[in-house]
């Protein structure tokens, strides 16, 4: 197949989206089909064996790593001449707006799918108001897809009472040779810990930001006593982060990836992640691979991912007093969070990236061949309609 991909943000940032996006032009690669991706300027040029195709636009004043290609920028050309098959928007926003007008132009059949949870990140940046224009919005777009796309049961039904069709789920994989429990080490416990190796380790991964609720971070090490929280990753509140913790039991190690985050993962004892806005998860399942119980607000994808009592434990989303809870009973009870941790890992060897992404591939076969069959019918008696 040829396919054509729109993202609103790709390398050198790195999130979800794009983590996702690297695994499926890496997966395109191995299984021959011949891809072009329309993405925001600053990356490289080529991601395995897919061109890409860098777009000027604007960054968002309160959220820097974000530039947003506008939505009226011309494409047609650069979409005839790779004559796709088919066109797939991720998260679609701003340039995933011109993607989907330019495939409806050219009759081309679209997927899109469903990444972030916008309208609650608005309401931890303060525009909660704007929540119910934005669901408006989102929906409008995914409207001109033949397919939605969402990353999560949870999400699909959210979804799904909020009018939007078409709706199948594509859930989310994990590399378990990369992220393992192998790669567990002393040299990684003495860094994580700040020195204590033998402290009952607590690791957070993700962006530093609102979104990611990472204001709960210190009331959480406040409330365990004798534990050590390692921090991997980097955003807009790391600064303030850093000074709510100072004095604290914690360690900042910035952005890893590789073997340094593998490493990471499989060297702590409990994976938290105080997020209420995550589509899937990716980390959490990346903590579970590295055989770590996780504890998690239940929401979102999240609940895919964690079995309540089984590989790690979930709160209600907005209890900060029962994720201390759950996370204490852990840290006092280490059969118990290890035994937690064999069950995750057992759990993330049935989710690989080979089988998850063939899935997708069956999804877009099958949006082509029912384009075929429209246009078939069509040409029959009909005049070929533009959608």
């Amino acid at each position: 197949m040829r396919i054509a991909l729109f993202t609103e943000t790709f390398l050198p940032k790195v999130d979800g989206v794009v983590r996702t996006l690297c695994h499926l032009l890496d997966h395109l690669a191995a299984r021959g089909h011949e891809s072009l991706l329309f993405a925001p300027a600053g990356g490289p040029t080529r991601y395995a064996a897919t061109s890409v195709v860098g777009l000027r636009g604007a960054r968002l004043p309160a959220y820097r790593e974000l530039q947003l290609v506008p939505p009226w920028v011309r494409l047609e050309d650069r979409l005839l001449a790779f004559d796709p098959e088919l066109v797939h928007v991720l998260n679609p926003i701003a340039l995933g707006l011109a993607g989907l007008r330019t495939a409806r132009r050219l009759d081309i059949p679209v997927i899109a799918s469903f990444h972030t949870d916008l309208p609650a990140y608005l309401v931890q940046y303060g525009f909660g108001w704007l929540q119910r224009p934005t669901w408006w919005y989102l929906r409008q777009l995914h409207d001109r897809a033949a397919l939605n796309l969402c990353p999560s049961t949870m999400t699909l039904a959210q979804l799904e009472s909020r009018g939007f069709r078409n709706l199948a789920l594509w859930a989310r994989g994990v590399d378990t040779e990369a992220f393992s429990p192998s790669h567990r080490a002393a040299v990684w416990r003495e860094r994580l810990s700040g020195g204590c190796p033998a402290a009952p380790i607590l690791l957070y991964v993700g962006r530093l930001a609102a979104e990611k609720r990472v204001s709960w971070l210190r009331p959480l090490l406040e409330a365990v006593p004798g534990a050590r929280l390692a921090i991997v990753g980097d955003g807009p509140m790391a600064p303030a982060l850093r000074s709510a913790l100072c004095g604290l039991p914690a360690v900042f190690l910035g952005f890893l990836q590789g073997p340094e985050l593998a490493a990471a993962y499989a060297s702590a004892d409990v994976f938290v992640f105080p997020s209420a806005s995550e589509t899937f998860g990716n980390v959490a399942l990346e903590a579970a691979a590295s055989g770590l119980p996780t504890v998690a607000t239940r929401s979102g994808g999240l609940v895919d991912i964690v079995e309540d009592g089984i590989t790690g434990r979930l709160v209600a989303p907005d209890d900060l007093g029962a994720f201390v809870a759950a996370v204490r009973f852990l840290v006092e009870d280490p059969a118990e969070a290890r035994r937690m941790g064999r069950a995750a890992r057992r759990r993330a060897l049935r989710c690989s990236w080979t089988t998850i992404l063939d899935g997708l591939l069956q999804h877009y076969s099958d949006c082509v061949q029912q384009r075929e069959k429209i246009s078939r019918w069509c040409q029959g008696g009909f005049v070929r309609r533009r959608s």
